[in-house]
């Protein structure tokens, strides 16, 4: 159950006991609070909670506090004890007085980034779209307005905070858990197993650490230490398989249990590419941990792999917007129409030219922007035509102005750590991302509004 009450009923007006501290109304954290439209944002975030139960924080502070832990980039325990300190902040999140005391535990924010995906988020950005921009439904006739504006599209990837992964690296981690659950088993059987089943981790981990520490690999000793490996994985899987056998319930807990699933899978994976010298298997497993991250080629410069998820987002008016996310590499040319339906949903009517790179002018998309009347900024097909210096000037021009959603990744990246999500789990990963491109559309909205955000 969730209590919340409405902006509109003048609270706080002296903010209780800080009217001696002459708060300054200029302070952003005080313009975002009187101007974010907070009804509307709770009424999304409602939908997310049960009416059951006992009362829970209010929806306005837990919005509140997520805006402050990734604007200022801060951990969830950093975030809860600035609240506390900051007057300014405890003014956007809606408090009557200042609070000295913590307002909820850390915890809190993994279970709500379990219930929040990034779906929620998204929506939270609709409404910063129309209350900023507005949003005309057609005209009165029923008839379409004619198109105007400028969709910008583009991918790119939230590269997950994890280990750069190595196959050598993945096998010598899973053979190390595997030893570890081999161990807590060998204590539930010891009056059954007089000798513990052999490991020989000791010069399996001598092995690892001489190829591991090697400058240049040679590829004659890292295939060899890899076959090792993948023999001291399979004997730990065999022995792990009969030990739970003799058992009349498993005593592993559910951590370990899918752990165990995915050193498996891991190991057929890595079975499989050694022995068809490949570099590459489908749905490949490049974190133990986070077994839904899947390595995505983009061919950019220093970086040709990333490891994440794949989102396409969509810029309008400065707000950017992701309509797709996945956790596969895809052609991100699919998305093209999804976002300009999007974009005439906002607004009432599809967008007058969509810039977009060489990947997305498809014959498919070609085709069905002209039945909507919709410009590409790509060239067209067929003999080319003869352009005069203006046609010329307005097509680099229009292709330049592409660059702006460009920015706009740079912007979430290197601003507010796109690169870095440093969430564990599938869903949990989705909502950072999903918090992470609200609030640089929280950043152009204060644009909007006349003040710094």
């Amino acid at each position: 159950m969730l209590k919340y009450i409405s902006q509109h009923q003048g609270k706080f007006k002296e903010f209780g006991n800080l009217k001696q501290l002459e708060l300054l109304p200029g302070n952003r954290w005080v313009q975002l609070g009187d101007k974010l439209p907070w009804d509307l944002l709770v009424n999304i975030y409602s939908e997310y909670f049960s009416d059951l139960g006992s009362v829970g924080v209010n929806p306005r502070i837990m919005i509140g506090s997520l805006v402050i832990k990734h604007k200022l980039n801060y951990s969830d325990e950093e975030t809860v004890l600035s609240i506390s300190e900051n007057p300014y902040m405890q003014y956007f999140l809606g408090l009557d007085e200042f609070c000295t005391e913590p307002l909820f535990g850390p915890s809190l924010f993994v279970e709500v980034r379990k219930r929040l995906g990034s779906e929620a988020f998204e929506s939270f950005t609709d409404v910063l779209i129309r209350a900023a921009v507005g949003n005309k439904k057609g005209s009165d006739d029923g008839k379409l307005l004619p198109n105007k504006g400028k969709l910008k599209l583009d991918a790119t990837v939230a590269d997950q905070y994890i280990r750069y992964p190595n196959d050598l690296g993945l096998l010598n981690e899973a053979r190390e858990k595997t030893e570890a659950m081999i161990d807590e088993l060998f204590d539930f059987l010891r009056d059954r197993m007089i000798v513990k089943p052999r490991t020989y981790r000791q010069l399996a981990r001598k092995k690892y650490l001489i190829e591991a520490k090697k400058r240049q690999k040679n590829k004659k000793t890292l295939r060899s230490a890899i076959r090792y490996m993948l023999n001291c994985l399979d004997r730990n899987i065999r022995n792990i398989n009969k030990m739970l056998d003799m058992l009349n319930a498993a005593p592993l807990k559910y951590r370990q249990v899918r752990e165990f699933w995915i050193i498996q899978t891991l190991n057929d994976q890595q079975r499989q590419m050694y022995q068809t010298k490949a570099r590459r298997c489908d749905h490949r497993i490049v974190s133990i941990s986070q077994p839904h991250v899947r390595p995505i080629v983009r061919g950019k410069q220093g970086k040709k792999v990333e490891f994440g998820s794949k989102i396409g987002l969509a810029l309008m008016d400065g707000f950017v917007k992701a309509d797709t996310l996945s956790w596969d590499a895809y052609n991100e040319s699919s998305d093209l129409i999804t976002q300009v339906e999007t974009y005439k949903s906002l607004y009432g009517y599809y967008p007058e030219l969509v810039q977009v790179d060489k990947i997305y002018a498809t014959n498919k998309n070609r085709k069905w922007c002209a039945e909507k009347g919709v410009r590409l900024t790509a060239s067209p097909k067929g003999p080319k035509k003869k352009l005069t210096a203006y046609q010329k000037r307005k097509r680099k021009k229009e292709y330049a102005e592409r660059n702006a959603i460009e920015g706009k990744i740079g912007q979430a990246k290197q601003g507010y750590e796109l690169n870095k999500i440093k969430a564990k789990l599938k869903d949990t990963s989705e909502c950072w991302i999903g918090a992470v491109l609200f609030i640089t559309n929280l950043v152009r909205f204060a644009e909007i509004q006349n003040f710094l955000f």
